[in-house]
């Protein structure tokens, strides 16, 4: 990181992962000195699926059945075993966790909203992505056998409260938003698309 004068800082001064110790060594981050505070984390994702597997999904017609709460429920599932699944994250105990998702027809998404909060000494953001990516995953798993070409989108922290750096809130911007087009051949629905024109 350069100074204002445009030098470059003295390796003393200069910002480092985290999560590596001067000799390039993955570590987990000592947090036996921060205060024990509120904090909270909202993350989310979308899935962008065609018109015919969105109505599947809405409709619960699905060879799997209800997509949306099994979806949500795996969320939760995978938030609370985020020290499991990453490998230099603190274990949390959660006080709060929902997750959400939302059909938009006019999209083509099933955006999905993660919350996470805790009362300790290190954040609770990784626990919201892992809930909105866990959900996403599990989408695609249900719905993959009528829609191979369903994408994942825009999985990203949207804000988070606590801890010593205070509130961070993301500066508003959509989601990825083109409609999903499927490939030449691509399974659509329990049918096989090959006179839909390729993704532009």
């Amino acid at each position: 990181m350069d100074r204002k004068d445009g030098k470059p800082a003295p390796r003393a001064e200069r910002r480092r992962l985290s999560h590596v110790d001067r000799a390039g060594r993955p570590r987990m981050v000592d947090i036996s000195d921060k205060a024990v505070t509120a904090r909270r984390a909202v993350a989310e994702a979308a899935v962008a699926v065609s018109p015919e597997t969105m109505s599947l999904v809405i409709d619960g017609g699905g060879a799997k059945g209800d997509v949306l709460g099994v979806a949500e429920l795996a969320g939760v599932m995978g938030a609370k075993r985020t020290s499991e699944l990453i490998p230099l994250c603190h274990p949390l105990a959660l006080t709060d966790l929902v997750v959400s998702i939302t059909p938009d027809r006019t999209t083509g998404l099933l955006r999905i909203r993660a919350e996470a909060a805790t009362t300790g000494q290190t954040g609770v953001e990784m626990e919201a992505m892992t809930a909105a990516s866990v959900a996403a995953l599990t989408v695609y798993d249900m719905v993959k056998g009528v829609e191979r070409g369903v994408e994942i989108r825009g999985i990203r922290l949207v804000s988070k409260t606590g801890g010593k750096s205070g509130t961070w809130v993301r500066t508003p911007g959509p989601v990825d938003d083109r409609p999903i087009r499927p490939h030449p051949g691509a399974r659509v629905a329990g049918r096989v698309g090959s006179k839909r024109p390729g993704r532009a």
